[in-house]
């Protein structure tokens, strides 16, 4: 692209990214009917709910919370901290290559991810790809999620960089504006060869 800029480090989000995390993974085999499964989710706000859990509240206690408004759907909310490793289906593999050849030549990597620490527990250890980061900025361990400024801030202090000379990559667009507005560089990911092509733009 034109106007890309040649970055000093790449800030990977980790959920949609480099691994295929979905809900949807674990409760397309609890319905039927894909669209039953999606009024289930507008109905109890599973987005908004789901976040609280990102921002450090146990699952347990969000389970509970949410099993006493919507006591006639309680079994399927359980499911979600009971089956939770059933929402990931694995590293997206040629993303991981991506972040390989990176750390090959020489980048700065910095994880920034809203991600329960509780269940960043079960994945880290199984994916020997978290081991390259220079640094890993948790939601659930800073209790502050994206898009909140203070999240940002505290990668570019740990990392000691300004957000001009980092890239920025999210699958979210409402964390890569906040991104944007801080002034990271940024790529929205919507498939790997993409970022590719940008990357090698930059």
């Amino acid at each position: 692209m034109p106007d890309a800029q040649t970055p000093s480090a790449i800030v990977f989000d980790f959920g949609g990214v480099l691994m295929d995390w979905n809900p949807r993974h674990l409760y397309r085999k609890l319905f039927d009917d894909p669209e039953e499964m999606e009024r289930f989710f507008e109905e109890i706000g599973f987005d908004v709910w789901n976040l609280e859990q990102d921002r450090g509240r146990p699952f347990s206690e969000g389970v509970a919370v949410l099993s006493r408004q919507f006591p006639h759907r309680a079994e399927l909310i359980a499911a979600f901290h009971e089956r939770w490793e059933e929402t990931i289906t694995g590293p997206i593999e040629e993303t991981v290559q991506i972040l390989a050849e990176l750390k090959e030549l020489g980048y700065p990597l910095y994880g920034l991810s809203n991600w329960s620490a509780e269940t960043f527990a079960l994945v880290r250890p199984r994916n020997s790809f978290f081991d390259w980061f220079d640094l890993i900025v948790l939601s659930g361990e800073e209790r502050v999620t994206k898009p909140d400024r203070e999240i940002f801030d505290i990668l570019l202090a740990r990392a000691g960089r300004s957000a001009e000379e980092c890239l920025f990559i999210d699958d979210s667009a409402t964390n890569i504006a906040g991104a944007e507005a801080l002034g990271f560089q940024v790529h929205r990911f919507s498939a790997p060869g993409v970022l590719r092509e940008d990357l090698v733009a930059r």
